[in-house]
């Protein structure tokens, strides 16, 4: 695969591009996570659905549109005051206040009360005509027609309703035109909105979370920083065999390199170092035919693998790989035997190489159009039933036969081969991640 014209129109993403996209998504998910768990988000979808109720929507229409003349308490107002504005009212409360009705009252209950009725009477006493005429008088008759009345009930019960704390109470909102701010609902809405406007909240709401979905698929198995001064103790040097006989540290007779016991694996400034050396040096090498013998070499390099601390099945393997000088460098994943063989990232002095080896051939595909001087994320994802190779973001090769069936463990190493012009170089690994997915 050609990855140039993806590379020039950025579906290639450039490694630091690739790697702080990747750190910035699972920083989001941990706050997402995090702001997921927190009580803010929890009262602010509670406040959400008691604010977008309708309930709660007409209450506000209603505290903030009903004229204060259209309620219940301007009404009561309005007629009480009419009540208390009749002539005749206010003449019946003077009359009751006064004096002659308190003194007729009076004489009303007496015996002399029926002499009234006898006009000879009447005419003979000053007090009988000062009566009569009180009880012929406007005052009276009109405090005969509103006396025990169904009006002045109504004005004096309007009178005792409007002058209770509860109506003063309810009276004062209505007339305040900002009557709204006042209310319970309000200070709800308000925090509401607060909440709304909160950073982590605002992030949480504009967040797509189905994006975590690939992350949250995958459980951190392996991970190796290279953080320390010294190689870590997971990674030993030489191959890995079922067989105890056969030696682990060998090389083989048709390569120009000897592999160094671990000695060129190095870790310089945060990164893993396979040094391939100009160096002669006398090793065990392996040969078709007359198996182990010793061999002069005249270049050192190395292997090294997790075979001893750890082995999967399916998952996700990846690396952040360089490499330098035209021999062979390879991140793989193996087993006890030959096979299974899978070259994540393999560099053969010339190209760059991914697949999946079978007994005659090597399943996989040249990538062109990116520089081995580069660091790139080499990436391979192991299901049941197929394998797919990555370059940072950007899916390089797929197959879906031939799929490993046991767990295989990791490698790197370098070597010269036979047909190569002998070079120095290195195989540089900034870091190395496992996932079960």
């Amino acid at each position: 695969m050609n990855l140039f014209l993806k590379k020039l129109f950025g579906q290639l993403q450039s490694t630091a591009h690739y790697e702080q996209e990747e750190k910035d998504t699972l920083a989001a998910m941990h706050r997402y996570d995090e702001i997921e768990k927190s009580a803010e988000l929890a009262e602010y979808h509670k406040l959400f659905h008691i604010i977008k109720s309708a309930t709660f929507q007409e209450n506000k229409k209603v505290m903030l549109n009903r004229r204060y003349r259209d309620t219940e308490e301007s009404r009561n107002c309005r007629k009480l005051e009419k009540l208390q504005k009749n002539a005749s009212i206010r003449k019946y409360y003077d009359t009751v206040e006064n004096e002659p009705l308190q003194l007729f009252l009076s004489f009303k209950q007496s015996p002399e009360y029926e002499l009234l009725g006898n006009p000879k009477h009447v005419k003979k006493s000053q007090e009988l005509k000062y009566f009569k005429k009180f009880e012929r008088s406007k005052e009276y008759k009109n405090y005969v027609r509103f006396h025990n009345s169904y009006v002045i009930k109504e004005l004096e019960n309007l009178q005792e309703k409007v002058d209770s704390s509860e109506f003063q109470r309810a009276n004062n909102f209505w007339k305040n035109p900002k009557r709204w701010e006042t209310t319970p609902e309000y200070t709800q809405e308000q925090r509401f909105y607060s909440l709304a406007k909160n950073p982590d909240i605002e992030f949480f709401n504009n967040e797509t979370p189905e994006r975590f979905k690939k992350y949250r698929e995958r459980t951190l198995t392996f991970s190796q920083e290279f953080d320390t001064k010294t190689l870590a103790v997971f990674w030993q040097p030489g191959f890995n065999y079922a067989s105890q006989q056969l030696i682990g540290n060998h090389s083989f007779a048709n390569e120009k390199s000897a592999n160094n016991n671990g000695k060129n694996a190095v870790v310089e400034n945060s990164i893993l170092k396979i040094l391939t050396r100009s160096e002669c040096t006398k090793a065990p090498a392996w040969d078709v035919e007359k198996g182990f013998i010793e061999k002069d070499f005249d270049y050192t390099s190395d292997i090294i693998t997790t075979a001893e601390s750890f082995r999967q099945e399916c998952g996700m393997f990846q690396a952040k790989i360089r490499c330098t000088g035209k021999i062979h460098h390879a991140f793989w994943l193996g087993a006890d035997g030959k096979l299974p063989h899978i070259n994540i990232f393999h560099f053969n002095g010339k190209k760059i190489t991914v697949g999946n080896a079978r007994k005659e051939k090597m399943d996989g595909t040249v990538i062109k159009g990116i520089s081995r001087l580069s660091p790139f994320v080499y990436t391979l994802i192991w299901k049941k039933n197929e394998l797919v190779w990555y370059i940072n973001n950007l899916e390089v090769f797929s197959i879906y036969n031939n799929i490993p069936k046991e767990e295989l463990y990791m490698a790197f190493n370098s070597f010269i081969s036979a047909k190569q012009k002998g070079s120095i170089g290195s195989l540089e690994v900034d870091w190395v991640r496992v996932f079960q997915i």
